[in-house]
């Protein structure tokens, strides 16, 4: 359940070119009791202001000079990996309305500004996207609790950016903690059994060359010397020249 006060508290980002449409909108927000507020006039920053602090709500204007709002959302959806987009697109013009949702904006306020519209559009998105988030915690929740049960980890690998993701259960798995080991191809491969590591790398390299998923077993060594059998599979994501884009996989004790 989404309180007011969670609604208030929400993390809003106001992206416009003019600065007299981002005090007018500022004002508005803060009248109303929103205390997380802040703005940008350069369009190119929004995508690294957003992936810092991850904004339950982004205000962006369609045009602006140098980069429009059409394309600051493409840049957000590299961030959003599900592709819900926080994104309520600010226009003029009505031609553009329909293009904005196709390209994942969720709502729009017009120019000029109606006070009303413009807080009712507002929350409603926010408190959209809290029900959301709140649901995923949930899921994941749940998720987290079969691992445990199954003794079954999961981790994902983005090709573009290096940036590899492991579930609590892997940790638990092999023994080690968040917090000393980040998760990595380098810090698997440092456990698992060396008579073993020729083959899994082998298969690594045959599902991203042959497009095709691996399914295989090795053992890896915890720090305190204990031997644990593993059972593997992965796939790959490819694009459309058969380059891997991304890599997903499970790991069961």
């Amino acid at each position: 359940m989404v309180v007011s006060s969670d609604i208030l508290k929400a993390g809003i980002l106001v992206v416009d070119d003019q600065q007299a449409n981002v005090a007018l909108l500022e004002q508005m927000l803060r009248g109303a009791g929103y205390d997380s507020v802040s703005s940008t006039t350069d369009p190119s920053a929004v995508c690294e202001l957003h992936r810092k602090n991850r904004y339950d709500l982004i205000l962006l204007d369609l045009q602006m000079p140098n980069m429009d709002g059409f394309q600051v959302m493409e840049g957000l959806k590299q961030i959003e990996a599900a592709g819900q987009l926080p994104v309520l697109v600010i226009t003029a013009q009505p031609a553009h309305k329909l293009r904005a949702l196709k390209s994942g904006a969720k709502d729009f306020i017009s120019k000029p500004f109606d006070l009303v519209e413009v807080l009712l559009r507002v929350r409603n998105m926010i408190e959209l996207r809290l029900l959301h988030r709140d649901e995923t915690i949930q899921n994941l929740k749940r998720l987290e609790n079969s691992q445990r049960i199954a003794g079954l980890g999961d981790w994902e690998y983005d090709f573009a950016s290096g940036r590899m993701v492991w579930s609590d259960e892997i940790y638990r798995i092999l023994g080690i903690s968040r917090k000393e080991f980040p998760p990595s191809v380098l810090t698997f491969d440092s456990m698992v059994h060396p008579d073993d590591l020729a083959c899994l790398r082998q298969e690594r390299k045959a599902v991203t060359e042959a497009q095709s998923r691996f399914n295989c077993e090795h053992r890896i060594i915890r720090p305190g010397g204990e031997v644990r059998h593993f059972h593997q599979i992965a796939e790959m994501i490819f694009d459309d020249r058969g380059r891997p884009v991304l890599g997903s996989g499970t790991v069961q004790d």
